[in-house]
């Protein structure tokens, strides 16, 4: 438990901020799952629609501090260079 005023406050905003980025990346999650189901689909169009969709979804996390650029950066990479093999 906090002893002052400010570790308190500090508590409340790392609770507020860990719910906040467990639903960011919840939805990078569910976004690259579309990717990879469209890819598995074989529906090459659906998986660009997808990955359209999921580009600015992985951005904004990077953005925001929840993800790692370069990690980012990586999985798009072998998302499209997947999409292109179709």
């Amino acid at each position: 438990m906090a002893n002052h005023p400010s570790a308190a406050k500090r508590a409340r905003q790392s609770v507020r901020r860990t719910a906040v980025n467990r639903l960011r990346r919840s939805r990078v999650k569910t976004s690259m799952k579309k990717v990879e189901a469209a890819i598995t689909g074989g529906d090459k169009e659906a998986a660009r629609a997808a990955l359209k969709a999921a580009q600015p979804e992985m951005h904004r996390a990077v953005g925001k501090g929840v993800m790692a650029k370069n990690t980012v950066a990586r999985k798009l990479s072998r998302l499209s260079a997947r999409i292109k093999s179709l």
